[in-house]
């Protein structure tokens, strides 16, 4: 019998690249592009292209949603848009849905809605500009910032650091928190109880959350 070898998995180093970016409190939301045949009962659009015929879908945090079994209305909105959100291109493009009616409103009253990409390295809003995106490796070829749909927005970048980086010997998370407190959502400007943050570790892959109340509670706990 051959016995499988399982490699160690390669660490990334702690002091590295890190975005941190205002954490949204609204719904998880995400839009998936790839080859369709049509005959998925969920996908909500297709786009016809050269040599092959795409097929979009929206999710929620933990399931397909149709306009018919949508979520806060994402679904509807997604497929309303389509057009702009195949820009997206194929792949899975996670964000979170906001506004009117959903958690904390952020002020928005009438029916106001928003998709905020996650990805805030790799997407600007569609009237900011582009820009190069950061790479240790010199041989690489330089990758670009891109403009997401007209129909999305995207999470605001607080701050971009060392993950172990301090400002005043305070840690940068702790430091962020403070203004994203003093001064309020970014996302939402004029909004004074904004959620928190996440701080994505870019060498890693992963993010981590911290909020501005209960903090130190599971999630499940914080409303008992």
């Amino acid at each position: 019998m051959n016995t499988i070898f399982k490699p160690f998995p390669k660490m990334a180093r702690l002091s590295r690249e890190c975005l941190i970016t205002e954490k949204i409190d609204g719904t998880n939301a995400s839009i998936y592009i790839g080859p369709s045949d049509g005959g998925d009962p969920n996908h909500l659009s297709e786009y016809y292209g050269e040599d092959v015929v795409l097929g979009m879908w929206a999710g929620s945090r933990t399931r397909w949603i149709t306009p018919d079994n949508d979520n806060f209305g994402f679904a509807a909105w997604a497929k309303a848009n389509a057009t702009e959100l195949f820009k997206l291109g194929e792949g899975h493009h996670f964000g979170e849905w906001w506004g009117s009616g959903i958690q904390r409103n952020y002020g928005f009253k009438n029916g106001e809605r928003f998709f905020s990409l996650f990805n805030a390295g790799r997407w600007v809003e569609h009237d900011q500009p582009t820009s190069a995106i950061p790479n240790d490796n010199p041989t690489a070829p330089p990758k670009f910032t891109q403009k997401a749909p007209s129909c999305c927005k995207v999470v605001p970048i607080l701050d971009r650091c060392l993950f172990d980086e301090t400002y005043d010997d305070v840690p940068v998370a702790d430091y962020v928190l403070r203004f994203l407190k003093k001064y309020g959502s970014v996302a939402a400007a004029g909004f004074m109880n904004p959620e928190g943050i996440i701080v994505y570790h870019v060498a890693a892959g992963i993010g981590f959350k911290k909020t501005l109340d209960n903090d130190d509670q599971p999630k499940g706990k914080q409303s008992l």
